[in-house]
């Protein structure tokens, strides 16, 4: 699964360099190594439509649209309370902050079990605690290095491989199960006051929607802090769940993501399709 997302984000890099030209089945498929026939089995498999529908997803104008539609839906959400009718928050995710100490202590006397699985976007780490999930990251450099920052993270926690128990949870984010199905994910979280804030305005927007920098930073508040508010998202510990790739610049520009421009345009164009479609990855 993970070789298959790094074709499918060569392709999608490839289609978005080279979008004016449109290019053809076959010189995609070539690009990534691949005959036009099992490259067009892997890409429907793994988004649902042709490369070509894809990238209509991927436009500077369709984002723009995206954000001029989301403010009154990001804002109806942050009014009730709600994170919006998106699939993945259908599962009710959670999340709670450690306490100051707990924050002060970097996680003594915490237990963090963790592993690294494939991902319809690539390798990625989890790590889990009785408390929720505390850290998700996709991974690119090698696991050593995600462990190195997980302990980082979290300095003084007794970290420990737990392949099975995190694989189950990987499986569970990914399934898109339908709405009630199975309990919610809780997310254990460690930052400043501020970063928390922007995490929980994070999962106040819906699957399928996207809001800029700027309008994030006004809906906590602090309209001249879009900046700060941009570092904070960049920080996000949790990848996915916290959906920092749903930031974008006010341009309709994707911006930077942590874990790679061509992984957040996949997730992106994957939550469109859903939205538009009704597609849903099994």
């Amino acid at each position: 699964m993970s070789d298959d997302y790094q074709r499918v984000a060569a392709a999608i890099r490839f289609l978005v360099d080279n979008a004016l030209e449109q290019p053809a089945l076959e010189q995609v498929a070539e690009h990534v190594g691949l005959s036009p026939f099992h490259f067009q089995r892997l890409f429907q498999r793994w988004a649902g439509v042709s490369p070509k529908r894809f990238l209509q997803f991927l436009t500077a104008a369709h984002a723009k649209q995206l954000l001029r539609e989301s403010y009154s839906i990001l804002e109806a959400s942050f009014a009730a309370g709600l994170s919006g009718p998106g699939r993945l928050h259908d599962l009710l995710i959670t999340a709670e902050a450690v306490t100051p100490g707990e924050y002060k202590s970097g996680g003594a006397g915490l237990t963090i079990r963790y592993g690294v699985h494939a991902s319809p976007f690539g390798q990625c780490l989890i790590g889990v605690t009785d408390r929720g999930i505390c850290r998700f990251e996709f991974v690119d450099d090698g696991m050593s290095q995600a462990l190195e920052r997980l302990q980082f993270a979290w300095p003084e926690a007794d970290v420990s491989e737990a392949m099975a128990e995190t694989r189950a949870i990987v499986e569970r984010i990914f399934s898109r199960a339908p709405e009630g199905g199975p309990e919610g994910f809780q997310l254990l979280l460690r930052g400043s006051n501020f970063q928390l804030k922007v995490w929980q305005a994070l999962l106040q927007i819906p699957e399928g929607k996207i809001t800029s920098y700027g309008h994030l930073a006004k809906q906590l508040s602090a309209p001249g802090a879009s900046r700060a508010v941009g570092t904070a998202v960049g920080q996000n510990p949790i990848a996915y769940l916290i959906p920092c790739h749903r930031v974008l610049r006010q341009t309709g520009e994707l911006g930077g993501y942590r874990w790679g421009v061509e992984r957040k345009q996949a997730i992106l164009g994957r939550e469109w399709l859903v939205a538009e479609t009704g597609f849903a990855q099994g």
